[in-house]
């Protein structure tokens, strides 16, 4: 089964203009430097994460970074099995109070 089909159509994403818009009319920084200030934060997120660090948002969650072995994988179609390389991988572990807030059980906080 796809992921795609499990989608809710009504479901919205949030993209980086969604979060400088949002900058901008809480901060009262202008629509450039409301911009630019996100694209930093990603920026620093994704330099520390390519460095192998490990990012924690305080009440939101941690981006963490695991080293993966060597193992064995099977081609799906020809059932032949082909080394899998070590790698890097990156995962998201939301915090208790976002793993609350996505069920319900937390208000979202005022501004």
């Amino acid at each position: 089964m796809s992921s795609e089909s499990s989608k809710d159509p009504d479901q919205k994403t949030v993209t980086r203009a969604d979060l400088a818009d949002a900058v901008y009319e809480r901060v009262g920084l202008s629509r450039a430097e409301s911009s630019e200030f996100v694209e930093i934060f990603l920026r620093e997120i994704s330099d520390a994460v390519a460095r192998g660090e490990n990012v924690k948002l305080s009440s939101f969650g941690s981006f963490v970074v695991r080293s993966k072995g060597e193992r064995i994988g099977r081609n799906p179609k020809t059932g032949i099995e082909v080394p899998i390389t070590p790698r890097r991988v990156m995962v998201f572990k939301p915090s208790n109070k976002l793993k609350a807030r996505i069920n319900h059980l937390e208000e979202p906080e005022d501004d």
